[in-house]
């Protein structure tokens, strides 16, 4: 049976059912729309390397890169690829892996039952060879080596690492050249029987659709398949990297013409569960806006300084069991670049009290931002938290944005810069290697 609830003032409605054998379905239909964007998304990403395998009592450590590799994997049949069969029916397809989760979508104007067809079948029915494995090797590979030639994503992971050193969060989602040679058929089929199990995944729809119709596609489809009882999971969870083990600066010397700055600040303060997180997601993502963007005080300074210019960019991300704020910038002067933003951070009470005359226009340009996003399916689709924030969407962030006052910030900020943890990672021009 699907339930109901109404966002009056945005006119929407969002329908949800749980389907006996687990999947957690979310309907949007969407009035005047001719597109409907669908994806089905597993709670396995790249952190979750260490588990129990479902059938089995004993952890096992699987090679890095293997979420990703299972997506990757799972487009290819024994006499067919699911491309093909999207294409034939008029949708693009694709799907990505992040740190904690694993999702394929299609967006199409037509053929929508034979595409949801499709998106349910291909998921649901693995197909794995070591012959197949072995050729998605080399494919996986070389763009492990491309991501290895992109200074952006080095910085971005570099960041990451010094914050995370040894947890799994520190490893490039794609794994490297070396982890992904060591994954085998029956790694892909272990991983796949533990996390694709319906009651740990989600179908979200959005766009021209009737839920009732919908629902009915989506259950007859599962009534034709067989599942194993639902079972808890049992992920291996890290140790985790204590404050005083954050590595508070790292440089590296790529093919870059201008030096490359990313700041981040690890969270040591604790997340609340459920919706309250997608609050403390939203206020403190407020805060950043506050202090960072580009009609803030300190955005303005800076830039009329040249510390920074256009590619300076702030974010803040909350995942399953991390969340952490960066800063980042190319600059022809990193040590400054470094002391201007500690010196904010240093103190951040002080600068958002400095700040609260804008409040209310920074508040004004994020509901902006997100009534804007109402009007895309895919937006609506992506915001679907899943678990993470109780299976929040896109319209309970603006609901919560709109009801935030500046004093809820303050907590919020003391909590998370007061206890966090700073590291620096810096790109630096070959050039500058003998320096």
């Amino acid at each position: 049976m699907l339930t109901q609830q109404a966002y009056d003032r945005l006119g929407e409605t969002v329908y949800r059912t749980t389907l006996a054998n687990g999947l957690q379905v979310v309907l949007v239909p969407k009035a005047g729309f001719h597109k409907t964007f669908a994806i089905m998304t597993t709670d396995y990403g790249s952190i979750d390397n260490h588990f129990v395998p479902r059938g089995q009592t004993q952890p096992v450590r699987f090679p890095d890169g293997i979420a990703h590799f299972l997506e990757h994997k799972l487009f290819e049949k024994e006499d067919h690829d699911a491309f093909d069969l999207f294409g034939k029916y008029g949708a693009s397809s694709n799907a990505f892996t992040s740190f904690t989760q694993t999702s394929y979508l299609f967006a199409t104007t037509s053929q929508l039952h034979a595409n949801l067809d499709i998106l349910l079948d291909f998921v649901q029915e693995p197909y794995f060879t070591p012959a197949t494995v072995t050729k998605e090797k080399g494919i996986i590979g070389q763009e492990i080596q491309m991501y290895d030639d992109d200074p952006g994503w080095q910085s971005y992971f570099g960041m990451i690492g010094n914050l995370y050193p040894k947890e799994p969060l520190s490893i490039d989602i794609a794994g490297t050249v070396a982890s992904i040679d060591q994954i085998t058929a029956a790694d892909l089929y272990a991983a796949y029987r533990t996390f694709y199990h319906p009651s740990n995944m989600s179908l979200v729809l959005v766009g021209k659709l009737d839920p009732t119709e919908t629902l009915d596609w989506i259950s007859a489809n599962q009534a034709k398949k067989t599942f194993t009882p639902a079972s808890p999971l049992q992920r291996i969870a890290s140790p985790v990297t204590a404050p005083d083990q954050v590595i508070a600066h790292t440089t590296r010397y790529l093919a870059v013409t201008r030096p490359k700055v990313s700041l981040g600040i690890r969270g040591y303060d604790a997340v609340p569960a459920g919706r309250a997180g997608l609050r403390y997601d939203v206020s403190l993502s407020l805060v950043f806006d506050l202090l960072f963007n580009d009609t803030s005080d300190n955005y303005l300074r800076l830039y009329n300084a040249n510390v920074i210019d256009d590619s300076f960019g702030y974010d803040f991300l909350v995942q399953r069991g991390a969340h952490f704020g960066q800063l980042a910038s190319d600059t022809d002067n990193p040590e400054l670049f470094i002391g201007e933003m500690q010196a904010i951070l240093a103190d951040v009470p002080a600068q958002l009290r400095t700040a609260q005359p804008q409040f209310e226009l920074v508040k004004r340009e994020a509901i902006g931002r997100l009534i804007g996003a109402v009007n895309s399916v895919e937006a609506i689709a992506n915001q679907y938290s899943g678990p993470l924030f109780a299976g929040s969407t896109l319209f309970d962030e603006l609901t919560i944005l709109e009801a935030l006052q500046f004093d809820d910030l303050l907590p919020l900020a003391q909590s998370f810069f007061g206890a966090g943890r700073q590291t620096v990672a810096t790109i630096l021009p070959e050039g500058l290697r003998n320096r």
